[in-house]
């Protein structure tokens, strides 16, 4: 292997392709030809003596080889724009975002008052807001394409390489409009719930697990009708016309509760309380606009909770 072959476009090829899992998708994303993103990828191969990705179906997977590799290309182009970004001159406005994950309920609990507070910092600093389930997002960030996750404590399994500090606790609600006929006092909630559709965390999700073990808790496997979402402008469009339940984290729904427009089911949600926090990559080395944005999404988080 000769690692002076490997070159930026190589490391940000291959980053690209695992994220998309297709060579079509990532050649769209680099304004390139699937051809020229196919050469650069044999490029790699080549240098590193190894195969990186395999075909899987009309797309292609990394091999066990590509996922140790992937750990590294990332920490390498984390490595190099934060390089990059130490050397300019001192007022330069870093045309790189800083980009950050935030699961729904930090969309809309934490990050209007967290950008409130960094826009009067005046750090003229350019920032990018994704939205995506929790396992999304860590991939995301674990392969350089996010440098900040504003979301739930991933298992143990999933943080290796990861930072987490902890904002908040959150818990699940069981949510339903105004006037919902389950809201009628006196009655058993688990034994009408197979009447109403469901809006679900999906499956992926890191709260569907505490969901799920809550139906088996009070005698229910699955709702009759069950539709999964992370969409959270759908569920209250959908919540407002329909006699849907949607459980959903208590933070997505915080204004529409305290207005009176949605109530909380009186179901004992406290099983699925969880940590809220920040989670980076332990590489990784702030600069001072991230460092305030940091500051201001804890401030925000305070405020908030």
């Amino acid at each position: 292997m000769s690692e002076s072959r490997i070159r930026f476009r190589h490391l940000q090829t291959f980053l690209e392709v695992a994220r998309q899992g297709s060579v079509a998708r990532a050649a769209d994303f680099l304004h390139v030809s699937p051809p020229a993103v196919t050469k650069t990828l044999r490029e790699l191969e080549e240098a590193l003596g190894v195969a990186v990705v395999e075909r899987d179906g009309r797309g292609i997977r990394l091999t066990r080889i590509g996922e140790i590799f992937l750990r590294h290309a990332g920490t390498a182009i984390t490595a190099l724009k934060q390089g990059v970004d130490s050397v300019r001159q001192d007022g330069a406005v870093n045309r790189h975002p800083i980009r950050i994950g935030a699961l729904p309920t930090v969309s809309a609990r934490v990050m209007p008052l967290a950008m409130t507070l960094f826009l009067k910092e005046g750090t003229r600093a350019a920032i990018k807001i994704v939205t995506g389930e929790n396992a999304v997002l860590l991939e995301q960030l674990r392969i350089g394409a996010l440098d900040l996750v504003v979301g739930r404590l991933a298992a143990p399994e999933n943080m290796t390489g990861f930072f987490f500090e902890h904002l908040y606790s959150e818990q699940v609600l069981f949510v339903v409009r105004a006037g919902h006929p389950l809201l009628d006092p006196n009655q058993d909630v688990f034994a009408r719930l197979d009447e109403f559709p469901m809006l679900m965390p999906t499956r992926e999700s890191v709260i569907r697990p505490f969901v799920d073990r809550l139906f088996i808790t009070n005698g229910m496997t699955a709702p009759a009708t069950e539709i999964e979402t992370v969409s959270d402008s759908f569920g209250r469009a959908f919540l407002r016309q329909s006699n849907a339940v949607w459980i959903i984290s208590a933070g997505v729904v915080a204004n529409e509760l305290g207005s009176g427009a949605f109530v909380a089911l009186p179901v004992n949600t406290e099983e699925t309380k969880g940590p809220v926090g920040l989670t980076m990559r332990t590489d990784t080395a702030p600069s001072p606009a991230f460092s305030i944005l940091l500051q201001t999404i804890r401030e925000a988080a305070r405020q908030g909770s």
